[in-house]
């Protein structure tokens, strides 16, 4: 059976999992219910900082991811199964728990769930699953996306999610095909959220790879025409994972960066800065 939940479309076969490795035959969810990591953090380390500002969400991660970035800050969740998942340490935790916890954590100014830490879309079916409760409990529901899904499912969770901060990890095409992703695919992700949910953008930025002023340009007059005012965070890189020999980002291009992005948008954040 083809897996239709993103454009990688793997066709499982019986005992196997999908490049992202975190759904088996029959499109089973392997992840569903399935955490490694549990934290209650504050909003702004989602990064959000025009949402909810102040509070802390109850952010929850499982495993695997759909694209393959080798500087993912998270590799030791998001480039593992279900295996390796078990061997790591899993929570089994239900929606309805999960939604417990996040009610029990109000006395704690929590205001929901943040789904993240490995890449949430994978794991739809407990994403719209918990979503659905918390919503009819009051709750905020928040997505820490590379937003690489197919649109039709993407659109499915939109009415149950408050907000979300996206992946821009690029403006240009070449850059994503080399991590198994799609530009396309993700712009048009990121227009579908902006019309129903509070939407912040991520980019890492990456000496060499992404850092040129016409590509920052050209992200900000992406953004800008969806809305200028979505806040962008343009966040700085460290050597991490397979990119241990690359220089961190240069802090003088973070700021020119920083000054193209402002010509358009309203709000540029720089992070880890």
């Amino acid at each position: 059976m083809v897996c239709d939940i993103c454009p990688n479309a793997c066709d499982i076969a019986s005992g196997g999992v999908g490049a992202c490795l975190a759904r088996g035959a029959g499109v089973v969810p392997l992840g569903y219910g399935r955490l490694t990591s549990l934290a209650l953090d504050p909003v702004e380390k989602k990064p959000l900082y025009h949402f909810h500002l102040g509070s802390m969400v109850l952010s929850a991660g499982s495993f695997g991811c759909n694209l393959r970035c080798p500087w993912c800050q998270n590799h030791g969740i998001s480039m593992i199964g279900h295996k390796e998942a078990e061997a790591y340490g899993l929570h089994n935790v239900s929606p309805e728990e999960l939604a417990d916890m996040a009610e029990r954590h109000a006395a704690y100014g929590n205001i929901g769930v943040a789904f993240t830490y490995n890449e949430p879309l994978i794991n739809f079916e407990y994403v719209m699953d918990t979503s659905r409760i918390l919503k009819g409990r009051g709750l905020k529901s928040v997505l820490v996306t590379n937003g690489y899904a197919n649109p039709g499912r993407f659109k499915e969770l939109l009415p149950y999610v408050d907000a979300m901060n996206i992946d821009l990890k690029s403006i240009n095409e070449g850059f994503y095909e080399k991590i198994g992703g799609r530009l396309d695919i993700v712009q048009e992700n990121i227009r579908a959220a902006a019309s129903r949910c509070h939407v912040e953008l991520t980019c890492l930025l990456i000496d060499g790879e992404n850092d040129t002023e016409e590509e920052m340009e050209a992200m900000a007059e992406f953004v800008a025409s969806v809305s200028r005012d979505i806040p962008l965070h343009i966040s700085r890189f460290f050597p991490h994972y397979r990119m241990e020999d690359r220089a961190a980002t240069d802090l003088g291009s973070m700021r020119r960066f920083e000054a193209i992005a402002q010509r358009r948008l309203t709000y540029v954040h720089l992070g880890n800065v």
